[in-house]
């Protein structure tokens, strides 16, 4: 994607790096765009989850469970300091659209992430197959966190 107008210049070159790991699927680089205090929420559990670990590990859990993974539209706030990324993908026959809401930090690290997705058939779907793939690590995960 091209940069994204409006958008802090240290944001800009994390948004550019996170469009790499996932177009090259490295999602074990985004460790480098992302903030230690981190907070992911996502579209299928009601408690956010914390910490560069299990963003890390979620992300890249997701990257492998979509198939055709892109990106279509990326807006930018007024402030610079957030983006939204409009995306498509497939899970089995289900198609589905959503949209990445990304808050950097004033080093431009993904501080805050928060995803929709739609439709809700779609949306089960990649909750129950993120269940059976990443379910036992991001239970360790929230145990190690308490």
């Amino acid at each position: 994607m091209t940069a994204l107008a409006g958008l802090q210049p240290n944001a800009q070159k994390s948004l550019e790096s996170w469009h790499n790991a996932l177009i090259n699927k490295d999602t074990g680089s985004l460790s480098d765009i992302t903030s230690d205090k981190v907070v992911f929420r996502s579209p299928a559990v009601f408690t956010p989850f914390g910490g560069k670990q299990a963003f890390v590990y979620i992300i890249g859990t997701v990257a492998g469970i979509f198939e055709d993974f892109g990106y279509h539209r990326q807006f930018a706030t007024e402030d610079g300091a957030s983006a939204v990324l409009e995306f498509e993908a497939r899970i089995d026959d289900k198609s589905l659209k959503g949209i990445d809401m990304i808050r950097f930090d004033e080093n431009g690290l993904i501080c805050e992430f928060e995803v929709m997705i739609r439709p809700a058939n779609a949306l089960a779907l990649l909750a129950q197959k993120m269940g059976e793939k990443a379910g036992p690590g991001l239970a360790q995960i929230r145990a190690a966190m308490v």
